[in-house]
């Protein structure tokens, strides 16, 4: 007989969600609430679980793959009924786990001691409990003398007396698998709902001699199903929490951790400080002795070691090696690739722009579709006119290169390798190895016209 099999709900139609989306693909912290269960129930199983499909399942097992198997629910007549659709994939199985997918903050240690219950009790289900305040639309708890489960008294059909029990049914099962198949097939819809409850199994169960129990989590959280934008919220506040948590164990220094939004998809290195109102999406990842200051917001971006963001910037799908620094108000478009010690300062611009080792743009330029060399210096005002109104052209600034405030290189355009470009040029042709190249139109002064220009309009004034 194989061991635990695991099975996931994932077919509702999440109405209270208001979406397009089906419930299980919104995401939270930078994945879909599907993938947290998921891998859950991977670290729980050793085989990939059962996830139940149904509105927009097309779209569920094109995100998951090969993850999972699947079953169909195409009629959502409750949660008995989607379990009965998954129950043959499990069939053997010595123990069948039964999860949420919208509900992804359980941690994998609730369910080890879930599991340690259920076996010592010798339980034909344990199920997982919270105690709340607030019960609200949760099913009620109704155990006896014992302490042994009787039933599950959904919200809508409880009585005044049992709308008062504070232990509520978590949404997670732990069945023996031989007590579970036979007794699916015995549900009915007698009830306010109707539909199949999964938890009328526990007055079966009973019925036939067999002890149903439960384990009641220190941390109601954990058990905290999605069904609307606000548990959203608070679902994402809470693994954000994890996360930052996490990270500081590791070393990461958090200014102010409330105030950061973080995926858990991203990772830091020890001794990298992150100040408040820093947001990190994505695959971004961050090396160790960083300093990343109010503001910043990184979209799958690799950062190097001690490397420091100033306020205000922004970058996407973009590289930055050791010891770089960009910023203030810097924006780094995808395709950015930033060498060791680069400097990109205030209010500049790149997109498609490789930086080699120690160069710098430190002012007010845009530089796109272009490489740029070692050691390359560009002026403030600088601008790679890179669009001609119909293709993108490159600029290639090879090593050492001078580039003077307020030019314009228009692409497609070499300057060769330690050539300086005069302040206010428009760079048109290719510049020669080690030239001066100026466009600049002779100046011309005047002598006495400002003077004469003041007096004759005092005369028209009189």
């Amino acid at each position: 007989m194989s061991e635990l099999r695991a099975i996931i709900m994932a077919a509702g139609l999440g109405t209270r969600m208001k979406s397009r989306t089906a419930k299980v693909l919104h995401r939270a912290a930078g994945r879909p609430l599907i993938d947290y269960v998921v891998d859950l129930a991977i670290e729980i199983s050793d085989a990939p679980p059962v996830v139940i499909v149904g509105h927009q399942r097309d779209a569920v097992q094109q995100h998951l793959g090969d993850r999972a198997r699947y079953a169909v629910q195409d009629e959502q007549l409750g949660t008995g009924h989607a379990v009965q659709q998954a129950i043959d994939h499990v069939k053997g199985a010595r123990e069948v786990l039964i999860l949420s997918g919208d509900a992804p903050l359980t941690r994998p240690e609730t369910l080890q001691r879930l599991i340690e219950v259920h076996r010592r009790s010798g339980n034909a289900l344990t199920l997982l409990t919270m105690s709340l305040d607030d019960p609200g639309l949760y099913g009620r708890i109704v155990r006896d003398s014992s302490g042994a489960v009787v039933k599950i008294v959904e919200a809508k059909d409880a009585n005044d007396e049992q709308r008062k029990i504070r232990e509520v049914n978590a949404g997670i099962y732990l069945f023996d698998g031989k007590h579970l198949a036979g007794n699916l097939k015995r549900l009915s819809t007698h009830n306010a709902q109707g539909e199949y409850y999964l938890t009328d199994l526990i007055e079966m169960l009973r019925e036939g001699g067999h002890r149903v129990g439960a384990f009641v989590t220190d941390d109601p959280i954990e058990a905290l199903g999605v069904n609307s934008r606000a548990e959203l919220a608070t679902v994402e506040s809470e693994i954000q929490r994890r996360v930052v948590e996490r990270l500081m164990r590791d070393g990461v220094t958090f200014r102010n951790p409330a105030t950061v939004v973080i995926d858990s998809t991203v990772s830091i290195g020890p001794d990298t400080v992150v100040y408040p109102f820093v947001t990190l999406e994505g695959n971004t990842r961050i090396g160790n002795s960083c300093v990343i200051e109010p503001g910043v917001h990184l979209l799958n971006v690799a950062v190097g070691n001690d490397v420091h963001l100033k306020s205000g910037t922004v970058a996407e799908d973009a590289v930055i090696e050791d010891e770089a620094t960009v910023g203030p108000y810097a924006h780094l478009r995808p395709g950015t690739e930033l060498g060791k010690h680069v400097k990109v300062g205030n209010f500049v611009e790149t997109k498609k722009a490789i930086f080699g080792q120690g160069a710098k743009a430190s002012h007010l330029s845009y530089i796109g579709d272009a490489e740029v060399g070692a050691n390359v210096n560009i002026g403030a005002g600088t601008i790679t006119c890179n669009y001609d109104g119909v293709n993108k052209h490159k600029t290639i600034i090879e090593d050492g290169v001078f580039i003077g405030s307020d030019t314009q290189l228009v692409a497609p355009v070499r300057i060769g390798r330690g050539a300086y470009v005069g302040a206010g040029s428009t760079i048109t042709k290719d510049v020669p190895p080690d030239s001066l190249a100026l466009s600049r139109v002779p100046q011309k002064v005047i002598e006495g016209w400002a003077k004469q220009r003041r007096a004759e309009r005092k005369k028209k004034k009189d």
